[in-house]
């Protein structure tokens, strides 16, 4: 029973900012599912940021894409043939055979979700590794404390809407986030639950973080890097923490990008900086899912989402993500 299907290829590898002439929708013919494997019919996939990183041929702490060859990232899926005994047809599985209307996986690559808990999307953003980012970030990475004064940018982003939340329940007094436009910092005081929003687009971010905390910062959380990080410095208080958890203002860079001017302050103010990356922190999720899905149902934490339909629109979708089309987690339906 060999299955049609349309697959996204990356064919060039893109110098700065990413085309839709760097990919191509290409009609695949799927092979039947050995022994032990399993066919999925994907019902969702996710874009995220850090696949710009992956398109280009350099070394990373994930492979880069090969060109001519299907892409892959996050997907929820609808089993529809089975021969392994752990995943029966009609289940749902998250896996990482996204950018594809079906795949035929190993067992052993994909993992059965509970619909009942939440959604099936719900395993690609909130309950799913975007969730866990944000929990990692702000429980280990850099731990909120009870009364902490945190920031977040890049928080009308799925990680960003889920970790101003995180932040409130581990006991932070003040959340400010940052996003681009009037409408998104609007939303992110009147919906979901910051106390301050900075309009990055209208420009001074030192002045807007000053007077949105006019006490300073225990905690940043660093989706964007740059001038953020800048602002960021100058306002953290001293032992201040930062979570460094991307630099989407630089991914399209083609020259090496300045650091902040003022990193000395780390010194002076006894700051702790640290990267992190989530596979680092899986031993989280088994408290952070249970406590999500909490939440979720007591309405503390929202499952926000952009939907764009059909694999046709995908690229859009993912160039759109890295000008900040999205409000939440960014999600392509597959079907219906």
């Amino acid at each position: 029973m060999s299955v049609p299907s349309r697959e996204v290829h990356l064919v060039a590898r893109p110098s700065g900012e990413p085309k839709p002439a760097d990919f191509a929708l290409v009609e695949a013919t799927l092979p039947d599912p050995g022994q032990g494997q399993i066919l999925v019919r994907n019902d969702w996939m996710s874009v995220d940021p850090y696949m710009r990183g992956r398109m280009n041929d350099v070394k990373s702490y994930v492979p880069p894409f090969r060109l001519g060859e299907a892409m892959d990232g996050g997907a929820v899926g609808t089993v529809i043939v089975s021969n392994a005994e752990s995943v029966p047809v009609g289940a749902t599985v998250l896996h990482s055979g996204g950018w594809r209307e079906h795949a035929v996986l190993d067992a052993s690559q994909a993992r059965v979700v509970d619909t009942a808990i939440a959604p099936p999307q719900t395993y690609l953003g909130v309950l799913g590794m975007v969730g866990l980012t944000a929990y990692a970030g702000l429980k280990e990475v850099a731990p909120v404390k009870e009364g902490d004064v945190v920031f977040i940018s890049g928080a009308a982003g799925a990680v960003g809407l889920i970790a101003g939340r995180v932040a409130r329940h581990l006991g932070a007094s003040k959340v400010i986030g940052s996003a681009g436009g009037p409408a998104k910092t609007r939303r992110l005081v009147e919906e979901f639950g910051y106390d301050a929003a900075i309009d990055y687009r209208a420009g001074d971010l030192p002045g807007q973080l000053a007077d949105a905390a006019p006490d300073g910062v225990d905690v940043y959380f660093d989706n964007v890097g740059g001038d953020h990080l800048q602002a960021a410095l100058g306002a953290l208080n001293t032992f201040g923490r930062v979570a460094l958890c991307g630099a989407i203002s630089q991914y399209n860079a083609t020259e090496p990008v300045p650091g902040p001017s003022n990193l000395f302050l780390a010194v002076g103010k006894r700051l702790t900086l640290r990267g992190f990356l989530v596979r680092d922190h899986q031993h989280l999720a088994a408290e952070y899912v249970p406590l999500a899905a909490a939440w979720l149902r007591d309405g503390t934490l929202r499952s926000e989402e952009t939907v764009v339909d059909g694999l046709d629109n995908a690229v859009d979708a993912f160039l759109g993500l890295l000008h900040g089309a999205n409000t939440g987690k960014m999600l392509i339906r597959l079907s219906s």
